[in-house]
């Protein structure tokens, strides 16, 4: 029994020495954790508040201001914009600039002092159905409670009722496929890219193969180009493997141009697979290199609005996910998919999404000239 536990114990000391060493593993088993205990304590939100919204009030009586209060006091509703047209509202709601655009019409006072029928439009951007879905359910009894209490009756004395005429813009039936199959476009790519390149380095130095590329006369930057580019065909592959999926198989719209999102998928691929080639040259090993690419899929998966509401999230996780180029990629496609967005609309999501291209290879080329040392 002595010598057992003196086996296990010599054992379990050099597993502890290993675990020390590896210090990527040690890492990503105190980060992952916490990270994902942060996410969803903190981040994670599926009744989302404050939504951004527009106001298009062609009149200014006492009862649309009382309406509007109500909707803002409720939590469920920020106006940041009153714009003064029609088109300029279009092109709020279509460029995402808000999910909600509350229009009220000139006559609505004049009509709710005669009690004839009065209504308020309200436009939603219902792309996410879940994130619109308790808003729009909230926004019928907060409208008619404020008119009411503004005319000093009691639900039973208001003999007009107030009318709220709701249009769920680009996925009227509330379809979840419409929402969740454009965003697997972005999560697949990004998960197979990052993991088949970022093992491209660690392969050569496990296989003892490096010393053979690295006395080739190539540079740094023909090397990751010869390394990356193969992984294009791949995602060529994918992309018209799951667009066709989401067509025919799906039946999910598709209203926009096809060369135009097939611009932002190569962008995106692009910067995928300099992402993981960056993570091959921080690793050692194929297993740390697939445990980098984990632990960077964790949060564009949670914080990009894949999953679970973007504007449910507070503002410093928002900001985190801003910084991430999912989340940029995935209002880039659904914008074009369900929305048919031109280039004047969403212009700065593809301006966000091409800056990462070169910051991804500055990276990838500096850390590939500290490993020639």
């Amino acid at each position: 029994m002595h010598g057992f536990l003196l086996r296990l114990g010599a054992i379990l000391a050099k597993e502890f020495v290993q675990m020390r060493r590896d210090r990527v593993t040690f890492a990503m088993m105190l980060a992952i954790p916490i990270v994902q205990l942060i996410l969803f304590g903190y981040a994670i939100n599926s009744d989302p508040k404050r939504l951004d919204a527009a106001l298009l009030a062609l009149g200014n009586d006492h009862y649309t201001r009382a309406i509007v209060s109500s909707l803002e006091v409720s939590n469920y509703y920020r106006f940041t914009t009153r714009p003064h047209s029609d088109a300029e509202a279009e092109a709020l709601i279509q460029g995402g600039d808000v999910a909600f655009l509350v229009i009220v019409p000139s006559d609505f006072g004049a009509r709710v002092d005669r009690g004839d029928n009065p209504q308020i439009l309200v436009e939603a951007d219902a792309t996410d159905p879940s994130a619109a879905s308790n808003a729009i359910g909230a926004l019928d009894q907060i409208a008619s409670r404020a008119l009411l209490r503004e005319q000093g009756l009691e639900a039973s004395a208001m003999a007009a009722p107030l009318n709220i005429v709701v249009h769920r813009r680009y996925n009227p039936d509330g379809i979840s496929q419409y929402f969740i199959v454009p965003g697997l476009l972005g999560v697949i790519l990004q998960m197979t890219m990052m993991m088949m390149t970022s093992v491209a380095l660690t392969r050569e130095i496990e296989r003892g193969t490096m010393e053979n590329l690295l006395a080739m006369p190539a540079t740094g930057a023909e090397i990751m180009l010869g390394k990356v580019l193969p992984f294009f065909i791949v995602g060529a592959v994918q992309v018209t493997v799951i667009l066709s999926a989401a067509r025919f198989l799906f039946g999910v719209p598709f209203v926009g141009s096809l060369s135009f999102l097939l611009a932002g998928v190569l962008a995106f691929v692009l910067q995928m697979v300099l992402l993981g080639y960056a993570f091959s040259t921080l690793a050692r090993s194929q297993m740390q290199a697939m445990q980098l690419t984990f632990f960077a899929l964790l949060p564009s998966i949670l914080m990009s609005g894949f999953m679970f509401p973007f504007r449910g999230m507070p503002g410093w996780a928002r900001f985190i996910g801003d910084c991430l180029p999912m989340t940029h990629f995935l209002r880039v496609v659904r914008a074009i998919m369900l929305k048919g967005a031109n280039f004047h609309e969403i212009g700065h999501e593809f301006l966000i999404l091409g800056l990462f291209v070169p910051l991804f290879a500055t990276f990838a080329l500096l850390r590939f000239r500290r490993t020639l040392d």
